[in-house]
């Protein structure tokens, strides 16, 4: 089975049904959305058909990008692009296989070093887990045969979100459950139009990170290989020893499946009829250990200034409008900077589509180390964004930056309150107050892009209205959801028995002494006279 010859991509059609796809048919116009059952999968087939392009793609000018956005290129054409790469995706027989160590075998292997197909899913409980009997909520064995199609989309999901494992057992390039940030339209004619969106100019992207004069396949798709030919043993693997587009399909986990012993009936995820049902897989620590200056075009990074940049990872407190900033305009401060995906700073400044509403498309595994907490996936808007120029998009920025800054200082003061209106200064007392920052950053997220959407329109027209109006706004959002949220959703809502009406007085009113202080009213700039900007 080859995956650039067979039709193994779950997708959705617009008439709603439900339909299997070969790579070449990318570009049917009717192809809306891939159709998995998981929805990490669809979170990793969606990587796949991006790293596929950007790999094969000669498009190497904004012309070039603008003219396949509109016209997708036939079915021929990309057999053209794929076909020096064909033989990398060969997913069983005898040889190299996608995805899989070269030097494993599962012929001979004795009983015990196999292990169960299931737990190729990141969710699935691991040794420790199942020594202890905790697995309480996702069982062991849940998962116990899947169709090489679910397989193939299992291996690639494991091996670009790859958390850490034990002793020789590797993350991904970008470490365990990165996040991925995508540019989307809200009206894309179909999934092609997704993908190119995505897709950055050759040179351009052979620039990013790696050393392009390594061009044989195996420096591209390590499994064509020995490990040894580009990593020696015991050694690390960085970007300047394989070929840039090697970030799309980094292989830290040394895995086999086994074909040899396969058994019919209907796939525990997509529910189809295999005659070739999987059930098991060997597999081996010390695969690539990468380490270096890896920069992946789909993950913005984070880190204090001056030093290395680290990936993105979803935290248990999820994706929300706190993120918008740093995803998609950046953050550069005396101690903080963000750096957004480079697709996505590309997008922004090439300004490919002039006209439409764009968003970001933002998904990942919350890991604790080797344990998934949760999978988190949202979409943030972009709203006009797009066709705003660089001075625009900076006036945008720097009042965002103070938007999120005066949310983060009320919620700390509404955390102190709701504290002080539970217990004494004297009580030492530990405990989770996150339920209170879910709560703020949802009750005010819809005036935050109500306001963000008036911002980047004033961001278009070169006049001399003030922004004063916009901060005078927030600043009173701000203090309604502090009041709502103590009153009504935390302090108000508990049992009246465990109240204290002196305490929780004396916390309410410090509350709205400090929100009405000087310090909100600073950040916001409402106590400064207001110098006017200009921009498209």
């Amino acid at each position: 089975m080859n995956l650039l010859d067979e039709a193994w991509i779950p997708i959705k059609r617009k008439d709603g049904t439900q339909d299997w796809i070969t790579p070449y048919q990318l570009t049917e116009p009717d192809i809306v959305a891939l159709d998995s059952r998981r929805p990490d999968f669809n979170g990793a087939l969606i990587q796949f058909l991006i790293g596929l392009i950007q790999t094969t793609t000669p498009m190497d000018s904004h012309t070039t990008w603008q003219e396949w956005y509109e016209r997708p290129p036939s079915e021929q054409t990309l057999g053209e692009w794929f076909k020096p790469i064909h033989k990398a995706f060969t997913f069983d027989g005898d040889g190299a296989r996608f995805m899989q160590d070269f030097t494993l075998r599962t012929e001979g292997a004795a009983a015990k070093e196999f292990n169960g197909i299931g737990t190729l899913l990141i969710e699935s409980p691991g040794e420790n887990t199942l020594a202890k009997n905790a697995d309480f909520f996702i069982k062991r064995n849940f998962i116990q045969a899947l169709c090489p199609h679910c397989t193939a989309t299992a291996i690639f999901t494991i091996q670009i979100n790859a958390p850490a494992g034990g002793r020789g057992i590797l993350t991904s390039i970008r470490g365990g459950g990165p996040l991925t940030t995508l540019i989307y339209k809200n009206t894309n004619r179909s999934i092609w139009h997704m993908i190119w969106m995505n897709v950055r100019e050759r040179t351009q992207f052979l620039s990013l990170s790696g050393n392009a004069s390594k061009s044989d396949l195996n420096f591209i798709f390590p499994w064509l290989d020995d490990i040894s030919k580009i990593q020696v043993s015991g050694g690390k693997t960085t970007p300047m020893q394989t070929h840039p587009a090697h970030v799309f399909w980094g292989m830290p986990r040394r895995i086999r499946i086994d074909f040899e012993n396969c058994s019919e009936g209907k796939c525990y995820i997509c529910a189809k009829f295999s005659n070739k049902l999987v059930s098991r897989f060997i597999t081996k620590p010390k695969g690539f250990d990468y380490n270096g200056a890896w920069i992946h075009p789909l993950s913005p990074y984070y880190g204090k200034t001056g030093e290395e940049l680290l990936p993105f990872h979803p935290q248990p407190d999820g994706i929300g409008y706190k993120h918008w900033l740093g995803w998609i305009l950046g953050i550069s401060s005396t101690n903080q900077k963000i750096q957004p995906a480079s697709i996505v700073t590309h997008v922004l400044n090439s300004q490919r589509i002039e006209n439409g509403q764009f968003g970001l498309w933002a998904f990942g595994y919350d890991m604790d180390n080797m344990k998934a907490r949760c999978w988190y996936e949202s979409t943030l808007p972009l709203y006009g964004l797009t066709e705003r120029n660089e001075e625009g998009r900076q006036l945008v920025q720097k009042e965002v930056s103070k938007f999120l800054e005066a949310a983060d200082y009320t919620l700390s003061l509404l955390r102190t309150a709701v504290r002080s209106a539970y217990f004494s200064q004297k009580d030492d007392v530990k405990g989770d107050w996150g339920f209170v920052n879910t709560i703020f950053w949802e009750r005010t997220e819809s005036d935050f892009y109500k306001l963000i959407n008036d911002l980047i329109e004033y961001a278009r027209d070169e006049n001399e209205s003030s922004l004063r109006p916009m901060r005078e706004q927030w600043y009173r959002n701000l203090l309604k959801a502090a009041k709502n949220i103590f009153n009504n959703d935390v302090v108000g809502a508990a049992q009246i028995e465990r109240e204290n009406p002196k305490r929780i007085a004396t916390a309410y009113n410090k509350l709205f002494k400090d929100l009405e202080g000087k310090k909100l009213k600073s950040i916001l700039k409402l106590d400064l006279p207001l110098v006017k900007a200009k921009a498209k």
